[in-house]
């Protein structure tokens, strides 16, 4: 298809400016330049042929993307907590985990597909306080070991 046909622009070196400047990106000029180098072999943006700089295009944008992606994730995890809500009687233990979770760099599900191994139990929340204490022990087990090997 041509651009003509689908009112759809090619991209420039503007765009490629445009996206390596985005804040998920934010690219220095020696960055971008890299990128441009390592994709062509060019040394100068203005060598660069249509095709070219719509492959250079391409690449960013698959880096913004995956950038954009992993900060929506991040802030999942953080909005994503787990001593709030469920049993009353678990909540300090369940904050207990969370921190330990965090300390291991530990997603929730993570901690659920761990609970779900010890206790068959789909989720921490319904643990009971027996049950969590045996999970914030376990984790306990692991951030030592880790603290020990690192």
């Amino acid at each position: 298809m041509t651009a003509a046909r689908t009112g759809y622009r090619q991209p420039s070196i503007r765009t490629l400016w445009a996206i390596a400047k985005s804040p998920e990106l934010r690219m220095t000029d020696e960055d971008l330049h890299a990128v441009v180098y390592r994709e062509t072999g060019k040394e100068s943006m203005k060598q660069l042929t249509q095709g070219q700089i719509n492959e250079v295009a391409r690449v960013l944008q698959n880096m913004k993307d995956s950038a954009a992606r992993s900060i929506r994730a991040a802030r999942s995890i953080r909005a994503k907590r787990t001593d709030e809500g469920g049993n009353a009687e678990t909540a300090a233990l369940r904050r207990k985990i969370f921190m330990l979770m965090k300390e291991l760099d530990w997603s929730p599900a993570r901690v659920d597909g761990l609970a779900k191994r010890m206790f068959q139990i789909e989720r921490q929340e319904w643990l009971d306080k027996r049950q969590c204490m045996k999970l914030a022990e376990a984790l306990k087990a692991m951030v030592e070991r880790k603290a020990a090997e690192g």
